[in-house]
């Protein structure tokens, strides 16, 4: 396990980095803010289409990766909601507790940081794992959210719908996919700037979780560490075992499991602050799942390697 920490320490001494300027206000929430914008429409957007230009849609698509990742995460997404609604919680809060047991930080430090520790073979699966958390659970919690509100209409259906096509990650796997599609290489001056705007990502994205962090409200501790241990560790295990059952080969249950034991990611604490559902309640556990990934996250790619 020591010489994966030691390459994943630097991932995690950036998000700390981040902290310490935003903790300190030298790194407002404005600059925050704005770092975020760049990282998620530029940045990151270059990096992920680089990656699927390179790939064909059958390196990508797996229905049993997809399946197996779907039950594995599913089932735990009914565990959380169950034990959400036995603590007297409402739907729309269970929602938001679920949703921090199964989305991990994918975009902002699964792709750099499995990419760079299992190899441009884990680029494929982990863009899946990416596209399936944005499409399916992702539309899934603003459909729950909204109709425990009595609000589901086919204009919120609408709405979902256009705000998975306005999300600079898919549009950017899929513009990748098409322009793969052609059998084309990008010309040398394209490729080069996609690599310089790319390169951004990496520092960019974990400098702005460790900043967003230090801007987060903390609240309910208990519940905190509830759902970290949900995400850090069942999720994994959890996937690993549909996995298993499904018949998923080695190498892509492999990305499958590290992709599911990242920490929370942070854009369920945006969400929930937009609907005003216990945004408290999932910083918290944003938080503490980024801290304790630092030892989590290095033990299970140990494992799997």
């Amino acid at each position: 396990m020591v010489p994966v920490l030691l390459q994943t320490l630097p991932f995690f001494a950036l998000i700390g980095l981040g902290y310490g300027a935003g903790r300190s206000g030298f790194f407002g929430p404005e600059a925050t803010a704005a770092l975020t914008r760049f990282v998620f429409y530029f940045a990151l957007s270059a990096m992920l289409f680089g990656f699927a230009a390179t790939l064909s849609l059958g390196e990508i698509w797996s229905p049993n990766f997809v399946l197996a990742y779907l039950i594995g995460s599913g089932a735990l997404y009914l565990v959380a909601t169950g034990v959400a609604w036995a603590r007297g919680t409402g739907a729309a809060t269970a929602a938001i507790e679920a949703q921090c047991a199964v989305i991990g930080n994918v975009g902002f430090l699964g792709i750099p940081l499995l990419a760079l520790l299992l190899g441009e073979r884990a680029v494929g699966p982990v863009l899946m794992v990416l596209a399936t958390d944005l499409i399916v659970f992702g539309s899934l919690v603003v459909i729950v959210i909204t109709g425990s509100r009595g609000t589901v209409s086919p204009r919120v259906l609408l709405t979902v719908g256009r705000g998975l096509l306005a999300n600079p990650m898919i549009v950017s796997i899929t513009l990748g996919l098409a322009f793969s599609a052609t059998g084309w290489s990008l010309p040398g001056p394209a490729a080069s700037f996609l690599d310089t705007l790319g390169a951004a990502a990496t520092p960019g994205a974990l400098f702005a979780i460790g900043a967003s962090l230090a801007h987060l409200p903390f609240d309910n501790p208990r519940v905190a560490a509830w759902l970290t241990g949900l995400k850090l560790l069942v999720h994994p295990a959890a996937v690993a075992a549909a996995a298993l059952w499904i018949g998923v080969e080695a190498p892509g249950a492999g990305v499958m499991v590290a992709a599911a034991a990242l920490p929370v990611a942070g854009n369920i604490y945006i969400l929930a602050a937009h609907y005003r559902v216990a945004p408290e309640r999932a910083s918290a556990a944003i938080l503490v799942s980024h801290v304790l990934a630092v030892l989590t996250v290095p033990a299970w790619i140990a494992l799997l390697t």
